[in-house]
């Protein structure tokens, strides 16, 4: 079989444990049989990280933006306890964290739709993809605990001089606690171009949820910006696919969203993404079953990955010589999402059209009734399930009789 050629190099983020051990069967026997590729590998294993100060990671995500797309395996993000297993440096920061902000990136996840896998919410029969802000909010906010009675204020210093503005938070007449939290414009806008550009790559419409009737500055600085790009920048574009743009109340969406059926994209401020992103996965059956694309927001820059972690519980089985039943599924889609993105961009349609077949291989021998222990347990007790191996081997079983057909 001829090998189908990859036009420009794809960027490889190793990474750590079960899925290290998943990610380098997926590249010998599901790729690079049928992908004449270049590769530019970085191993973003954490001893790797500590080696090189977690130079490596930024690195990685530098190609990323050279090359324009890169796919990566999932990764640890140190706590106190990883930091003596390993012995680190330091704790180091989340690649993902590190990446992100390199690439001001949004991350878009996506559940994978197998029939024979029960939904939680049943009527649920197309992808919901979900948008997440991965800038500020809460996760860069500052907090503390008030000591006692006092006044807590919010001030802010124009960096060219001038009055500050003070706003006051609370009178404390007791102990308690505060937080202050930021965005920045510039942010926000490449959220917004970035969910308007994966809208259109998908041919979904756009919903975005804020509380802008209670945070009226905070959240309708969201709701304003996302109005203001759409209109001068997607407008035209969006209607001429049919496609719609809408902002609701988060309240509102919620409720929309377990009466819909999905085929949207919803694009949400960080934490809303944080929560949002998993009652999605498990709504419809499985976070192995959820795919997560970094999208910069311009839309010429993707990195794919699994949405879960490191599968640390199987990888202690394994290193014991034990059986192990890991899904390797959202591994694989990351090297297909991060593929199908290659051939787009490239405008080699036989990138994109592998990437497909791959993930439909991936999706049909499931609904065939073959599968891992984590999926069998979703469907029935007396569903059979296949260890890690045997599933692994199966794809490639059915990808190489696909690729055969589709050569004949």
């Amino acid at each position: 079989m001829v090998k189908i050629k990859v036009a420009t190099p794809v960027v490889e983020l190793d990474g750590d444990e079960m899925t290290r051990i998943i990610w380098g069967f997926i590249k010998d026997r599901l790729i690079l049989p049928y992908l004449d590729i270049e590769l530019k590998y970085f191993d973003l294993g954490i001893e790797h990280r500590d080696a090189t100060d977690d130079q490596v990671t930024i690195d990685a995500a530098n190609a990323i933006k050279q090359y324009g797309v890169g796919v990566k395996c999932a990764t640890i993000t140190p706590d106190e306890a990883r930091v003596a297993e390993f012995h680190l440096k330091k704790m180091w920061r989340s690649p993902n964290g590190t990446i992100r902000n390199i690439l001001d990136g949004t991350i878009f996840r996506e559940p994978i739709i197998c029939r024979n896998v029960p939904r939680l919410v049943p009527h649920w029969t197309q992808p919901i993809v979900i948008g997440r802000h991965a800038y500020g909010d809460i996760y860069r906010a500052t907090e503390m605990k008030v000591p006692g009675a006092g006044h807590v204020t919010l001030s802010y210093q124009p960096a060219g001089g001038g009055a500050p503005v003070t706003l006051e938070v609370h009178e404390f007449k007791g102990p308690g606690v505060a937080m202050g939290m930021h965005n920045t414009r510039a942010s926000i806008e490449g959220f917004a171009r970035a969910s308007f550009n994966y809208g259109l790559a998908r041919k979904y419409p756009v919903y975005l949820s804020t509380k802008n009737t209670i945070l009226k500055a905070y959240d309708g600085t969201f709701k304003d910006i996302f109005a203001e790009i759409f209109e001068r920048e997607f407008a035209e574009e969006y209607k001429k696919h049919g496609l719609t743009y809408e902002h609701r109340l988060i309240d509102d969406m919620v409720a929309c969203a377990l009466k819909w059926s999905g085929g949207y994209l919803w694009a949400c401020k960080n934490y809303d993404g944080d929560v949002e992103s998993d009652i999605v996965a498990q709504g419809f059956g499985s976070l192995g079953l959820m795919t997560s694309v970094l999208m910069s927001p311009d839309g010429k820059t993707v990195e794919s990955e699994a949405a879960h972690g490191t599968v640390t519980r199987h990888y202690r089985d394994y290193q014991k010589g034990k059986e192990t039943s890991t899904n390797p599924i959202a591994s694989i889609f990351a090297w297909t999402r991060g593929l199908a993105y290659r051939g787009r961009f490239d405008g080699t349609p036989d990138v994109t059209r592998f990437a497909e077949t791959l993930e439909r291989v991936c999706i049909e021998t499931v609904e065939a009734g073959h599968m891992t222990k984590d999926l069998a347990l979703l469907v029935g007790k007396e569903q059979p399930w296949l260890n890690t191996q045997a599933f692994l081997a199966r794809i490639d079983e059915n990808l190489r009789a696909a690729m055969a057909a589709a050569a004949r």
